[in-house]
């Protein structure tokens, strides 16, 4: 199968069997010409989560089905937990349903947030945690999430889980946590999207 890349602004007929590449997204085709749209998986750029109290990934187009957040070494200066906070034109901070439970360390524990969707709950300010968060479309606005990250390498392990609607199609993210006032001071954070 061959592929064809169009560098013009206007896509015109039926694409030939085989994938069409067009402004950086694929069209497949079969036998028919039916066209059908695919998108490729698209890494953002990564953020240092050293400073500030949030971190905002914008411009997400409309066709996203799903975004992994990837984080990377990540602490705060407080107990607050780090959750995600999604977007229609402005970020949503309330109407979330999400729950996170940690074990490790000095025990195990539940916590949850309506304010945001929470990662693995990790007790302490000095935890430093890594994993994907993992944020999937249902259709009508309505967005699922579940988290797996461990903490301190190999000292806390955690999971969590979560849904929210928006009044719109999502088009921005922030990492953030739930207190929103506990800054960050070590690791990275990235998303990557797809159609």
């Amino acid at each position: 199968m061959s592929i064809l890349v169009l560098t013009s602004d206007t896509l015109i007929g039926t694409a030939a069997t085989g994938t069409l590449e067009y402004n950086g997204q694929f069209f497949g085709t079969d036998s028919a010409a039916a066209r059908a749209q695919m998108q490729r998986i698209t890494l953002s750029t990564a953020v240092a989560s050293t400073s500030g109290t949030a971190i905002d990934f914008t411009s997400i187009p409309a066709w996203v089905k799903r975004i992994t957040v990837m984080f990377n070494g990540v602490s705060t200066n407080g107990t607050s937990f780090v959750q995600v906070q999604l977007g229609a034109g402005s970020i949503l901070t309330s109407g979330y349903a999400s729950c996170g439970v940690y074990t490790g360390g000095s025990g195990a524990a539940a916590a949850g947030s309506t304010t945001g969707l929470v990662g693995a709950p990790f007790p302490l300010a000095v935890v430093v945690r890594s994993g994907t968060m993992v944020i999937c479309a249902m259709g009508g606005n309505l967005w699922t999430m579940s988290c797996v990250q461990n903490g301190d390498s190999s000292t806390y392990a955690g999971y969590s889980g979560g849904s929210v609607s928006l009044s719109g199609t999502l088009d921005r993210l922030r990492i953030t946590t739930v207190n929103g006032t506990d800054t960050f001071d070590a690791g990275s954070v990235n998303i990557l999207y797809e159609g």
